[in-house]
């Protein structure tokens, strides 16, 4: 996975936005203005934090050595995903899973305005 295509995937997410508020090194991508995932994309080994459930996130990081608890995040909530170790249609899945948690909080009108009931 390079980082144009973790940018790329991010960014196909309905309403989806990228900003930078915490320097130009760090991507940050959100959803009504809501963090659904954080990566530093000229890093490497590249990696991005994704919010998960809680019991999954647990099971995610038992299952997959590239898989850690967030990375200066709320490590009930958050992973940090090292996108080298896994497959790219996991990844895909990871942050198509970030974006649908964050987007399950917003009111409903703004979630049948994204097409996500």
């Amino acid at each position: 996975m390079t980082p144009e295509r973790l940018r790329a995937l991010c960014l196909e997410q309905n309403g989806a936005v990228e900003d930078f508020p915490f320097g130009p090194d760090t991507s940050v991508f959100r959803v009504e203005g809501k963090l659904f995932a954080l990566s530093s994309l000229d890093a490497e080994p590249l990696k991005v934090n994704l919010k998960c459930d809680p019991d999954d996130a647990v099971r995610l990081r038992e299952e997959h050595p590239a898989i850690t608890p967030g990375y200066h995040m709320n490590k009930r909530h958050w992973n940090t995903v090292d996108v080298t170790g896994l497959p790219d249609r996991m990844v895909r899945e990871l942050i198509e899973d970030s974006y649908d948690l964050v987007v399950a909080g917003l009111p409903k009108a703004v979630r049948l305005r994204l097409d996500r009931p």
